[in-house]
C-alpha cells in the first residue's frame, strides 16, 4: 500500500535485474523456477505437512506429519538446551495491560499486538515471551551464586501483520518462538554471549546451513541511555570478534530495548533468511526492577540476554522445506522407512519388519495395497520417503531387505535387516544430511 497504509491505494512493485554474463542470467532464471518448485506452501500440501485456510489467515494448521517434523525440531532443541544448562519454562499467552506498559511494548509495539478485555480490564495477547520470563524471575530472591540463570521457552506468540504481507509459514500472525533469557552478572556478559554464539553455530551446522552475521544498532524509538547502548553494542561486537566471525553493521535495526546480533542462514538457492538473534538488554531488568544479592550482601541489577536460534519454528520449517525440497534428512522425515511387499504372501514378513523397527522408535509403515510394485515405489519417491524397502521371496527367506534410498534411483541394494538397522540408526543419531542434486530433489 502507498506509504504502508491499508487505507491508501494498493501498488504493484516492479523489479529490473541486469547481469554481466549470460551464464549468470541463466543461473538466476533457473533459481527462480527452482524456487517455485520448492515453494513450501505447495510442498506443505503435497507432503501433507500443513495447510493455511481463509478461516484463519496467518494462523497455520499442522497435520500429523507436520507435527512429527516440528516435534523432532523441538525435541532436538530441548535436548541441546538441557545439555548446555538451560531450564525450560512456560508463561501465559494473555497478560494485562499494566504489564505491557511496564515492559514498554504498549508504547513501542502496540500496532503489532492483539487485545482483549476480561472483567472490564484491558489485556493483550503476547507478541513476545520476554515479559513472562521477567515475572517468573521475580518470584524468588536470587544470589550472585545462582547466576547465570538460563531459562528457555517454546512460546506461542501472536503479532498483527497486514493481510497483504502474509506469506505461507514465512510470515504469519501466530508462531512459536524458541526464546531463552539469560540473567547474569556484568562480569559474565562476554562468556555468555560466546556460549550463545557457539550454540547458534552448532545448530546451523547440523542443518548444513552457512550463514551471515549482522549487528543491528540503536533504533530511533529506543529506550535507555546512549551509554547503555554503546556498552551493549560493544559487548556484542567483541564476542563476535573473539570467535573470529565477520559481521556487518545494520544501523538502526536493533530492538527498542537493546542492540542485537542477527544470523541470516543461506539456503541451497543462495537466498538468505533471518533466523537467530542475540540481544543484550540493560533496559528490561531496570523496567521490572530485577535484582540479585551480591557478594556484599546488597541488591544489584542483573544484565539480560534475549536470544532465539530457530527464530520462529514455523518459519524455520518453511526454510527447511524449501532448502531440502521436502526431502528431509532421515532424523526429521515424518516417515523414515516405507516397506513394500511385492505380493500378498509377503505381508507377514513386512508386518514383522514394521514391528521390529517400531520397537526401535523408527517411524515406519508398510504399503499393503494391491498395486503394482513399480507404482508403489514411484509413490514412495514422490512422497520423498528416505528409505524404501522392497521385500519378496528372497528377502523373506533370508531376513534381508532391498534398500532404495531417496534420490539415488538405484535398483535396491540387498542388506541384512540388522545391517540396515545399524545404517539407519547411525544416520538418525548423527543427523546425517545427504545432499541431493537440486535439479532432482
Amino acid at each position: 500500500y502507498w506509504r504502508g497504509s491499508e487505507k491508501n491505494k494498493m501498488l504493484q512493485r516492479i523489479y529490473g535485474t541486469v547481469f554481466a554474463k549470460a551464464a549468470d542470467l541463466e543461473d538466476h532464471l533457473f533459481k527462480l523456477e527452482e524456487a517455485k518448485r520448492r515453494d513450501h506452501r505447495k510442498l506443505g500440501l503435497e507432503l501433507d505437512l500443513f495447510s493455511l485456510h481463509e478461516e484463519g489467515p496467518g494462523f497455520p494448521f499442522f497435520h500429523p506429519k507436520g507435527m512429527i517434523l516440528r516435534n523432532a525440531l523441538e525435541d532436538f532443541w530441548r535436548q541441546e538446551h538441557r545439555r548446555r544448562g538451560y531450564q525450560e519454562i512456560k508463561t501465559p499467552i494473555i497478560l494485562n495491560r499494566s504489564m505491557w506498559e511496564q515492559s514498554g511494548h504498549w508504547d513501542h509495539y502496540k500496532e503489532n499486538m492483539y487485545f482483549t478485555e476480561i472483567d472490564d480490564q484491558d489485556y493483550a495477547i503476547k507478541p513476545m515471551n520476554c515479559p513472562g520470563g521477567m515475572i517468573m524471575y521475580k518470584t524468588k530472591l536470587h544470589s550472585y551464586r545462582d547466576l547465570p540463570l538460563r531459562v528457555g521457552e517454546l512460546g506461542l506468540v501472536h503479532r498483527h501483520e497486514l493481510s497483504g504481507a502474509l506469506h505461507g509459514l514465512l510470515r504469519v500472525r501466530s508462531f512459536t518462538q524458541d526464546d531463552a533469557h539469560i540473567f547474569m552478572l556484568p562480569s559474565q556478559i562476554k562468556e555468555e554471549l560466546i556460549g550463545v554464539i557457539e550454540l547458534v553455530d552448532y545448530f546451523y551446522k547440523v542443518f548444513g546451513f552457512e550463514y551471515e552475521v549482522e549487528v543491528s544498532t540503536r533504533p530511533e524509538d529506543a529506550m535507555g541511555s546512549d551509554e547503555d547502548w554503546k556498552t551493549a553494542t560493544k559487548a556484542l561486537q567483541e564476542a563476535l570478534e573473539e570467535k573470529g566471525m565477520e559481521y556487518k553493521i545494520n544501523p538502526g535495526d536493533g530492538a527498542f530495548y537493546g542492540p542485537k546480533i542477527d544470523f541470516h542462514v543461506k539456503d541451497c538457492l543462495d537466498r538468505t533468511w533471518q533466523c537467530g538473534t542475540i540481544q543484550l538488554d540493560f533496559q528490561m531488568p531496570e523496567k521490572f526492577d530485577l535484582t540479585y544479592i551480591g557478594e556484599d550482601g546488597q541488591k544489584h541489577r542483573p544484565v539480560m540476554i534475549h536470544r532465539v536460534v530457530y527464530g520462529s519454528i514455523e518459519r524455520f520449517i518453511a526454510i527447511l522445506t524449501e532448502h531440502f525440497a521436502g526431502a528431509f534428512p532421515v532424523w526429521l522425515a515424518p516417515i523414515q522407512v516405507r516397506i513394500l511387499p511385492i505380493s500378498e504372501r509377503h505381508h507377514e514378513y513386512a508386518k514383522t519388519l514394521v514391528s521390529r523397527l517400531m520397537e526401535l522408535d523408527i517411524r515406519v509403515e508398510a504399503d499393503e495395497r494391491k498395486e503394482k510394485i513399480g507404482y508403489k515405489i514411484r509413490e514412495s519417491q514422490t512422497e520423498k520417503v528416505p528409505f524404501t524397502l522392497v521385500v519378496g521371496d528372497q528377502e523373506a527367506e533370508s531376513d534381508m531387505v532391498a534398500v532404495r534410498r531417496y534420490g539415488q534411483g538405484d535398483a535396491g541394494e540387498k542388506m541384512t535387516v540388522e545391517a540396515f538397522i545399524a545404517l539407519l540408526q547411525a544416520e538418525i543419531k548423527g543427523k546425517t544430511i545427504h545432499q541431493v542434486d537440486i535439479k532432482e530433489a
